[in-house]
C-alpha cells in the first residue's frame, strides 16, 4: 500500500520535475531538479557515480523531494524517503526511458553511460498542499 495520497498521485504520474534533496558530507543540503518515475511503490531517479549527489547518497541514503503542480503552483507533494538500493544502468536503458517520458528522443545512450545508476527510493513520509 502506498503512502502517497490519492489526491496527489497525478503529480507523480505526469512527467514533472522532482527537486531531489540530499545531504552533503558537511551536513548542508543539496537540491537539484531531476527526472523521476513512480511505479506505485518506489521513486526512480537517474544519475551518475561521478556527481556529488551520488557521494551524498552513498554517505547518507535519506532524501526528500518535492513536486509542484505547474497549473496550480501552490499545490505540491513532498516525499521523504530512503534510497533502498542503487542499480547500475550501464546501457543507459533507464536514462533513455526517462528521456522519452520527458519528451526527448535520443539517438543513443548518454556520453556518461558507463557511470549511470538508478536510485530506488522508498517513500516513508509525505506532506502536501
Amino acid at each position: 500500500m502506498s503512502i502517497i495520497p490519492e489526491s496527489h498521485r497525478d503529480l507523480l504520474e505526469r512527467p514533472l520535475f522532482a527537486h531531489l534533496a540530499t545531504i552533503r558530507p558537511d551536513g548542508r543540503p543539496q537540491v537539484n531538479p531531476m527526472w523521476v518515475r513512480w511505479d506505485g511503490e518506489h521513486l526512480f531517479f537517474t544519475n551518475t557515480t561521478i556527481r556529488q549527489k551520488y557521494r551524498n547518497i552513498t554517505a547518507n541514503p535519506e532524501v526528500a523531494c518535492s513536486i509542484n503542480d505547474p497549473e496550480k503552483p501552490y499545490r505540491y507533494l513532498e516525499i521523504r524517503g530512503v534510497v533502498e538500493r542503487i542499480d547500475p544502468d550501464p546501457s543507459g536503458e533507464f536514462f533513455i526511458a526517462l528521456a522519452e517520458r520527458y519528451g526527448l528522443q535520443l539517438d543513443g545512450p548518454p556520453g556518461d553511460v558507463e557511470h549511470r545508476v538508478v536510485y530506488v527510493v522508498r517513500p516513508i513520509a509525505t506532506s502536501q498542499q
